[in-house]
């Protein structure tokens, strides 16, 4: 925080720079900036919102939004700039503070819509293909933010999931195209495949546990010297063992959840997908239950918060801590096996493109609770597809920038609009029993 005091009437008024206003002065600028780009579109421009379904080829069973484009962005950027305003200023009346947090809401909620029909400005949009799309990038990074909260939750920092994620990705895929070569059934090559990878991701986390627990190495310089490790390894198992071959491979295929895949909108986009996909949100029900409501996860939690009192309770903490070390190397190997096994069918260096640390960025967002990081990679892989879509419809912006947009609002989210976020108190800290 910071303070600007100034004297008027013999009182002393401090101006503080809080997380509010620093919102409030974003909402300012973005409201300007809409604002201005209202007033350069034509005012006949109309963006059409469809729900096509994009394999069945079917009529859409919502009907089309037309958006004016002109008036909406006109209207959002005033209401932005309102809101941005009203926060600036700390009312001392409640119910102008209920007012302006609930206008800040009505900002939040309005945001992905309006990023959605500037993008398109006057074309198209199908927005079923853009929240399957926001949902298939969300995966890894959700699946890899479980597998933070299973490590720091007992008090490992692990920063080395983009390397248990590289290296399940390689030797995953690399399982797949000698299996295929030995006449194996295609999908029971996969799963094998894929249990590889998750084995893969388990034995480069059991060496983060023996560094970082058995001799209490420093848990960053660990997970940094296994990031490093998994560059080298992968790069050299590609070139040595896959560029000289045909190496690519089909990938994981599609199945349809009965009645639910014939939903409207979320069918196609949710209940039409990948296994490693529908994985994401088995794993998102498996952390929350055994963290917050078996003795397993209560155990987990004391070790992380309180080692010396749980040990004083008969808890081995770090066999505790070995176990979820384990636990979540298999998660971020399932995580590094969805670039190759699902998403490409094919593995190339260092495909994983920095989704590790964006993945520990959703586990800080989201408090280090499954559903709030499970959310935070939602916003993670919109904002990528985003990205995407930005260079779909021909932004006027280098290339290389549209692909900065996920990146970019990692570092705006973890620096402004969080708030604090307290991590289980003993990360970090070897344990040695007294």
């Amino acid at each position: 925080m910071s303070a600007i005091g100034k004297q008027k009437g013999g009182r002393r008024l401090a101006f503080k720079l809080t997380r509010k206003r620093i919102i409030a002065v974003v909402l300012l600028i973005l409201g300007a900036f809409i604002f201005f780009e209202s007033s350069t579109l034509d005012s006949e421009l109309v963006t059409t919102l469809t729900f096509e379904s994009s394999s069945t080829g079917e009529a859409p069973a919502v009907a089309d939004i037309p958006v004016p484009t002109s008036s909406y962005l006109l209207v959002v950027g005033l209401l932005f700039i309102v809101t941005g305003a009203l926060n600036f200023y700390e009312f001392e009346i409640s119910r102008w503070r209920r007012l302006s947090l609930a206008l800040m809401a009505l900002c939040g909620a309005l945001f992905i819509p309006t990023v959605i029909i500037a993008a398109a400005a006057g074309n198209d949009t199908n927005l079923t293909t853009i929240i399957a799309e926001s949902l298939r990038l969300a995966t890894p990074l959700a699946i890899g933010a479980f597998a933070g909260i299973w490590c720091e939750r007992a008090g490992v920092v692990n920063i080395a999931i983009e390397g248990m994620m590289l290296f399940a990705a390689c030797f995953g895929f690399t399982t797949l195209f000698f299996l295929r070569g030995a006449a194996l059934p295609l999908e029971t090559a996969q799963l094998l495949a894929l249990i590889i990878g998750l084995l893969a991701g388990g034995l480069i986390a059991l060496l983060h546990g023996w560094l970082s627990i058995t001799f209490r190495t420093d848990q960053i310089v660990s997970g940094t010297v296994i990031n490093i490790l998994a560059v080298g390894v992968t790069s050299f198992v590609r070139r040595e063992y896959l560029l000289s071959t045909e190496a690519g491979a089909a990938k994981l295929g599609n199945f349809a959840i009965p009645i639910l895949s014939d939903l409207p909108v979320i069918g196609e986009a949710i209940f039409t997908n990948q296994p490693i996909f529908f994985m994401m949100f088995v794993m998102l029900a498996f952390t929350h239950i055994v963290m917050f409501y078996t003795r397993w996860g209560l155990r987990t939690r004391a070790v992380g918060e309180h080692p010396h009192a749980a040990d004083t309770l008969g808890i081995n903490v770090n066999r505790t801590r070995w176990i979820n070390v384990f636990i979540s190397g298999m998660i971020a190997g399932l995580a590094g096996a969805w670039f190759s096994l699902e998403a490409t069918g094919s593995f190339n260096d260092g495909m994983t493109r920095g989704a590790g640390f964006i993945a520990l960025a959703a586990m800080i967002f989201g408090k280090w609770t499954p559903i709030g990081a499970f959310g935070a990679a939602l916003l993670f892989g919109f904002s990528d597809s985003l990205g995407i879509r930005l260079q779909m419809v021909g932004v006027g912006f280098p290339v290389q920038f549209l692909q900065m947009v996920p990146y970019a609002v990692t570092l705006v989210v973890l620096a402004g609009f969080i708030g604090r976020a307290s991590p289980p108190k003993a990360v970090g800290q070897p344990y040695v029993k007294e």
